[in-house]
């Protein structure tokens, strides 16, 4: 915890004692109540494979089938095929204790491929049994040395359907045939690749689960079919047929086009405090990233229209309807955390910067942990950029990337009290560095190839 996070948790700690009110009007009472902290974490796992039925496989892998690898792998003696599963096992079990290291309560996990509709669980449920289930090394899957966690258990998962890979009926790319994966809704070249799942300690209600799949572009209000607005490059030539300032979509294509490029869903998770059940309405997403683009700006477009919805929803805008019909957004009194990779950096990057700083500055959005005092740091992404491994930021501290921006995010909402906050990313002198840096798995460094290029971000609210 850094100064600014102890001078706050003090300043509450002192109010708590004196029964005093703030200049918000909070009343704090004469004798300290009973709370219940819940820690919200957010991961983009880079499970990316070529096939959903290769990941379910690769977490079937048990336990002592794991070890026999490690054995074989540490006295190099392991055939090529068995060292392709030996890596990825490594990747999963890093994945598995930076989570056992932190230890949320609740986890969106991105990139966590699935069967296209959330139906099949294999995957999901490997992950928990035979890798978060069972106690990983801290300091490492690859290291000598041994730091051994508690095993972490999650009694409630979800997985949601996604439009990645799944494919449209139209030539959405302009290269005259229709196939994956760019005539999919959701660059994807199966139906489930970069899919997120969920899992949770607390019930989740799934009854009241809204999701907008099928939510549609041209539905949000402002938003315009792209155009072509880069004219004269000889790499990227204007389709036959077609000029500068011509809409990209066809009027057909964009009557259907969705506009999550994989899904938005709000689920909500029941917590109980000494107060009773307390709701709180997971807002899990993973827009596009805002890059690719060749003749128009779509993805940073779409990137930038996925990010408002969240502000349009925690605002309980009128325009929105889910997938069973229901219009409407979130109750202006409810709970929520939006949570995800939203491919978006609210001071650098590609993208247009202003749906991402709206959101994380709106009106019902807890700043303190956005843009103040408990917004998400680490010491390792700040060694990273000062080594020039990890680009140039405004907030080096505050990057989760290996790629230097910001983009995963855990915004509270404002009546959440949020008492601590943090980026799993260790420095050279702190353990668990060799979770994401080890030379000796893959070709990235610190990488995917050992855990993920995007860091766990948790918060933590005192309820």
């Amino acid at each position: 915890m850094n100064f600014l996070k102890t001078a706050a948790a003090a300043a509450i700690s002192i109010a708590l004692l004196s029964g005093c009110n703030d200049e918000t009007n909070n009343y704090y009472p004469d004798e300290p109540t009973e709370s219940t902290t819940v820690r919200f974490g957010t991961y983009n796992l880079s499970f990316d494979r070529n096939s959903f039925e290769e990941l379910v496989t690769e977490m079937q892998i048990t336990a002592p089938e794991q070890e026999a690898l490690m054995t074989k792998w540490f006295d190099d003696e392991l055939t090529e095929d068995e060292l392709k599963v030996a890596e990825k096992v490594i990747q999963i079990r890093n994945v598995a204790a930076i989570i056992q290291t932190e230890r949320p309560a609740v986890l969106m996990m991105g990139e966590f491929n699935n069967d296209g509709l959330g139906e099949n669980q294999d995957a999901i449920m490997g992950f928990r049994l035979n890798y978060l289930a069972v106690p990983q090394n801290a300091l490492g899957t690859t290291s000598d040395d041994k730091k051994m966690l508690e095993p972490i258990q999650f009694a409630y998962f979800e997985n949601f359907s996604t439009n990645t890979g799944l494919l449209s009926e139209f030539d959405l790319d302009r290269n005259g045939t229709v196939a994956l994966p760019g005539d999919a809704w959701g660059f994807g070249f199966y139906h489930g690749q970069y899919a997120f799942g969920l899992l949770s300690q607390y019930p989740i209600d799934t009854d009241n689960i809204r999701t907008f799949q099928d939510f549609k572009w041209k539905d949000m209000p402002g938003e315009t079919n792209p155009t072509i607005t880069n004219c004269d490059d000889e790499k990227n030539p204007i389709p036959e047929g077609m000029k500068c300032g011509d809409e990209w979509y066809t009027a057909e294509a964009w009557a259907q086009k969705p506009l999550s490029s994989k899904n938005h869903v709000d689920a909500p998770i029941l917590i109980p405090t000494a107060d009773g059940e307390k709701v709180v309405h997971l807002l899990l997403s993973h827009p596009t990233p805002p890059v690719f683009d060749t003749l128009t700006q779509n993805n940073k477009m779409l990137n930038r229209a996925e990010i408002e919805f969240w502000s349009d929803y925690v605002s309980n805008a009128d325009y929105i309807y889910d997938d069973a019909g229901v219009k409407g957004g979130l109750g202006l009194d409810a709970s929520f955390v939006v949570m995800g990779d939203l491919n978006a950096d609210p001071e650098n990057g590609d993208g247009f910067l202003d749906s991402i700083q709206n959101l994380i500055h709106h009106e019902r959005v807890n700043v303190l942990a956005t843009d103040g005092v408990y917004a998400p740091n680490s010491l390792g992404s700040t060694e990273c950029v000062a080594l020039g491994d990890c680009g140039d930021s405004t907030y080096p501290d505050r990057i989760t990337s290996t790629f230097g921006l910001r983009v995963d995010h855990a915004i509270p909402s404002n009546d959440l009290n949020i008492t601590d906050s943090g980026v799993f990313w260790p420095a050279s002198f702190e353990d668990g560095y060799m979770l994401m840096n080890d030379e000796r798995v893959g070709k990235y460094g610190n990488g995917k190839d050992i855990s993920s290029d995007h860091r766990l971000v948790w918060i933590e609210a005192e309820l």
